[in-house]
């Protein structure tokens, strides 16, 4: 890659971290990613509700605060011509170049920020450089402004080699809430899609490291459940009161308690919790906030079923309702061994690449697994690579940033990959 080509990238990179927008949100970096998409010229572009499935869209905002964030693309000068197909939070884009016969390859990036607030020390090098958040509360904070411009280099590289068949890039939205995967795999975008890679940066590997298949992704369900009650005085009847915040302290400390299972590994947390309204009144409402995950789908539905039960029995203990809602959820996925050897030894051969693994386990997860899956039941492959970044901090902290030197390395390695993928046919 020239210094010209690195140049676009990183300027690209660094605009998208200024500009960081969660989940269903992202109006300003879809707008900024179809415009590259313009600029280097494809032969079909789908953004919005042409990219994903409106009605599989999962963790979605209310109506206000899409209506923040769109108005706040606006200001920072996104083509009103193009927030306008994104509205209502239909953001992502899909980019297809067609080079004749061949087989459909696509590569899939995610493109959402966290809610976290970025550090401003001096030693932050965003900071100091000029490009940290300018949306206070939300960060880049696990490299997905990073893998949007490697989308964008891998795409303008197919688009000016003999690549033969058809690629496709997905820029996916909501990854962070696992609400967004499920949307694009049931698109229909994918259905025709021979060879998927999907690619991260960084999780816990230096720059010049990369992984060539990534398996160990933790199915997940992240559930939302609000408790109503019955209000009273706290000193002079509390006996008519019925304690919503009582409900849902006993369902936190059961989900604790929730049986492990020796199929494998099992997690669950209540990340979220608040209620009621005044310390002399019995509170009517509350709610808490969690995830179950389990080492395959199996296991997450066995601990979704169980967390479900713990709730129930919470608020009938205490004489109140509960609504349970499922907010995000993404299967396990394995990635295929053929894909991961042919990135192995395309990326072996990149400049300033000095390690490669074989595999590695993800530990958490990830919603590309839906697109994964997708993909695989209708006969084709897929697999999930790393292309490991120095990061000052971890992820999902105030400290995260990439080395963008990784952007090189990761646009070269999928780019090699593609084409091999394409001539060979695994």
């Amino acid at each position: 890659m020239d210094d010209t080509d690195h140049e676009t990238l990183v300027d690209l990179r660094r605009d998208l971290h200024r500009h960081p927008e969660p989940a269903w949100c992202e109006f300003y970096t879809t707008a900024r990613v179809v415009e590259a998409c313009r600029r280097i010229g494809v032969d079909e572009l789908h953004v919005g509700r042409d990219a994903v499935d409106p009605a599989a869209r999962m963790a979605v905002p209310d109506d206000d605060e899409l209506a923040d964030w769109f108005e706040r693309a606006l200001d920072d000068g996104a083509d009103p011509d193009i927030l306008e197909q994104l509205e209502g939070g239909h953001t992502g884009a899909v980019a297809v170049l067609e080079r004749g016969e061949g087989p459909t390859v696509a590569l899939r990036v995610d493109v959402d920020a966290l809610h976290i607030t970025e550090s401003d020390d001096a030693d932050h090098y965003p900071a100091s450089e000029g490009f940290r958040s300018e949306h206070e509360g939300q960060m880049h904070a696990c490299g997905h402004d990073g893998h949007a411009a490697i989308g964008v280099g891998v795409l303008e590289a197919v688009a000016e080699s003999d690549f033969a068949g058809t690629f496709k890039l997905v820029f996916q939205p909501a990854e962070e809430r696992v609400g967004g995967g499920k949307a694009v795999a049931e698109s229909g975008h994918l259905d025709d899609v021979d060879y998927l890679y999907a690619v991260h940066l960084g999780l816990d590997h230096p720059t010049g490291e990369v992984v060539a298949g990534v398996d160990g992704f933790l199915a997940v369900s992240h559930l939302l459940a609000e408790f109503d009650g019955e209000p009273a005085h706290a000193g002079a009847h509390p006996e008519e009161g019925r304690n919503a915040v009582q409900a849902m302290a006993t369902a936190i400390q059961n989900l604790y308690a929730i049986p492990r299972h020796d199929g494998g590994a099992t997690r669950v947390n209540a990340g979220r919790a608040g209620g009621g309204t005044a310390t002399n009144i019995i509170p009517e409402d509350a709610f808490v906030e969690g995830e179950v995950r389990g080492e395959t789908t199996e296991l997450m539905r066995y601990m979704k079923a169980k967390a479900d039960r713990v709730l129930t029995s919470a608020a009938e203990m205490h004489e109140c309702e509960v609504d349970i809602s499922t907010e995000g959820e993404a299967p396990s996925a394995t990635s295929d061994d053929e894909l991961r050897e042919i990135f192995g030894r395309e990326a072996g051969g990149v400049a300033g690449v000095d390690s490669v693994l074989d595999r590695d386990a993800l530990g958490g997860s990830e919603d590309a697994t839906f697109l994964m899956q997708r993909v695989q039941k209708q006969g084709g492959l897929a697999c999930y690579v790393c292309v490991g970044t120095d990061h000052p901090g971890g992820h999902h902290t105030s400290t995260f940033d990439v080395d963008e030197r990784s952007i090189d390395i990761g646009v070269e390695s999928l780019t090699n990959a593609v084409l091999r993928v394409a001539e060979e046919r695994p």
